[in-house]
């Protein structure tokens, strides 16, 4: 049995990782998710939150999502996210800020649109701050 997979991590602005992988985990609808060689195939939404990705080499990367798609085939995971940014790349002041409006129009009387999309914003803020917190740790 294999212990790598082929894993492609692609936005619609870039393709963000193509290369072998021995493992991966991410942020599932359902919770976080662990992938190996091997994995039942899947198909599922991903929540915001991040991809954490172990190459053939057993160098770590740690990916932001804002969203999208997992596909784990037999040999083959593809991601699809809505937005993928390298944790190193993510500006911290930016996710601050983005967090404070959203709690904003949170806390603000509007309509349930606005509400539901403030909390989904607030949401991807909240998660490219936990994936910019992981980055510093791992330095």
């Amino acid at each position: 049995m294999s212990v790598t997979f082929h894993l492609d991590v692609v936005s619609a602005e870039e393709r963000i990782f193509s290369g072998l992988a021995s493992s991966i985990q991410v942020s599932g609808e359902q919770g976080d998710l662990g992938v190996l060689a091997g994995h039942t195939p899947l198909l599922t939404r991903i929540r915001p939150g991040m991809v954490r990705i172990v190459d053939k080499k057993g160098n770590e990367d740690i990916v932001y999502l804002s969203g999208g798609i997992l596909e784990v085939q037999a040999h083959d995971v593809t991601i699809l996210a809505d937005t993928a940014i390298r944790g190193e790349d993510l500006d911290q002041a930016k996710a601050e800020e983005a967090k404070r409006r959203a709690q904003e129009l949170i806390n603000t009387p509007h309509g349930d649109a606005d509400f539901a999309r403030a909390s989904a914003e607030l949401a991807k803020a909240i998660a490219q701050l936990k994936v910019i917190e992981l980055v510093r740790k791992r330095r």
